[in-house]
């Protein structure tokens, strides 16, 4: 049984003598293994700590020789064993949370002298010198040669790169990577992203470019990444769109969706109130959703999309007269905002509610309204703007809903008056 953490060996009785431990810990390999007592001659099991500086270690023995053992913070890889002779604290941190449990109830067994024949005792011999190397976090692999098939990543990994390797789906191993803030899978043939890279609670940066992606779940927009997900790349898959929980990620700063089939954005793009930069290129959209005049950017790249040329007066009318009951009570739904959900009006309903349109007079229309697109220059929400054509563009249509024909009128009044036809 081994286990590789940081390791303090706290001497409980310097304290007497007027002296003060270092306070710093050292990365160390702990083994439990039988030796033989020099005393008695007789086959005992000791617990070695070896480190860098110790690499032959140091043995203490278990068998009845545990104090107690402080386990209230082992679900963060932390952990204190306390020994009778010598009065010495191990102080266990910075290990794999799962590890650190199973070695501990190993240490319990061997202190009780319980059943030791059925223990996964190791050897104790000195360790190798890459054994106690300060923990890794950075691994880049861009070659299938060097990936990694009988061995686990670093449970210490911070950032991990793995392209070129041709693999068809995420690797399960590199989901316990709980310390994993960029994950790089780039240049691969993925298709399909498993819902539990949502429980990479510290996951800031997502590079998938250039893999086979066709969706993109909704567990993943409604999972953490909602809280940590800044950087998001999911340019060179086969997108045709995106859910529209998507702009939970509320913390985006980049996205790019460049080289896909998307044909439409995120409805409420505007909730991702934090992007700057976003890259859609060479993608199939025709439209730009309304909620996009909301956005700030700092660089916004479109080249290539098949935008068509809008004209104010061709619209689409989806009104009846009177309004239906329904569409009124939704109206006054989202515009008093009340509070709504599953628990307080159908599934169906709720749906509806978040999808509904906002009007140019501030007003929210559900089912029913008036549907036409206007012309916008995109340097009105981005100080950089990559040209949206050949011709040397910047102007891409963008949706426009109105509540009703009296704002419609209003609206074709500014354009005339503005001479857009």
């Amino acid at each position: 049984m081994k286990l590789q953490c940081d390791v303090e060996v706290v001497n409980r009785m310097l304290p007497t003598y007027g002296m003060k431990n270092r306070g710093k810990g050292a990365r160390a390999v702990l083994s439990i293994g039988r030796h033989v007592d020099k005393t008695t001659q007789r086959h005992n099991i000791y617990l070695m700590i070896c480190t860098a500086k110790d690499r032959t270690g140091s043995k203490y023995k278990i068998k009845e020789n545990i104090e107690t053992f402080f386990t209230r913070f082992v679900e963060e890889g932390k952990a204190t064993v306390r020994l009778k002779e010598p009065a010495v604290d191990i102080c266990l941190s910075k290990a794999d949370a799962n590890s650190l449990k199973n070695f501990l109830s190993a240490a319990r067994l061997a202190h009780r002298g319980n059943d030791t024949d059925s223990l996964p005792l190791s050897t104790l011999t000195p360790v190798r010198a890459r054994d106690v190397e300060k923990p890794k976090k950075k691994l880049t692999i861009v070659s299938k040669k060097d990936y990694p098939l009988t061995s686990n990543f670093p449970y210490s990994l911070e950032q991990l790169q793995v392209s070129y390797c041709k693999l068809s789906r995420v690797d399960m191993r590199m989901l316990s990577l709980k310390a994993l803030r960029r994950l790089d899978l780039s240049n691969n043939n993925i298709k399909k992203l498993p819902d539990t890279i949502g429980d990479l609670g510290c996951l800031a940066e997502l590079i998938l470019h250039n893999n086979h992606l066709e969706t993109f779940s909704e567990a993943l927009c409604l999972s953490s990444l909602q809280r940590t997900l800044q950087h998001l790349d999911l340019s060179q898959n086969r997108l045709q769109a995106l859910p529209l929980q998507f702009c939970q990620l509320r913390e985006l700063i980049n996205l790019k969706m460049d080289n896909n089939g998307l044909v439409w954005l995120p409805f409420r793009i505007s909730h991702l109130s934090k992007l700057r930069f976003l890259s859609a290129a060479h993608n199939q959209l025709a439209l730009l959703p309304g909620d996009f005049r909301k956005l700030t950017l700092e660089n916004l790249d479109l080249f290539g999309n098949p935008f068509a040329h809008p004209n104010p007066l061709d619209h689409t009318i989806q009104l009846t007269f009177p309004l239906t009951l329904q569409e009124m009570a939704a109206r006054a739904v989202a515009n008093l905002r009340i509070p709504y959900g599953p628990h307080l009006i159908p599934a169906h309903l709720c749906q509806d509610l978040e999808v509904a349109k906002t009007c140019d007079c501030g007003c929210t229309c559900v089912n029913y309204y008036i549907k036409t697109a206007v012309s916008m220059n995109l340097h009105l929400i981005s100080h950089t703007v990559v040209l949206v054509d050949d011709m040397g563009g910047t102007d891409a249509p963008v949706q426009h809903h109105f509540c009703s024909l009296s704002c419609y009128s209003e609206f074709l009044d500014q354009c005339l008056q503005r001479g857009l036809r």
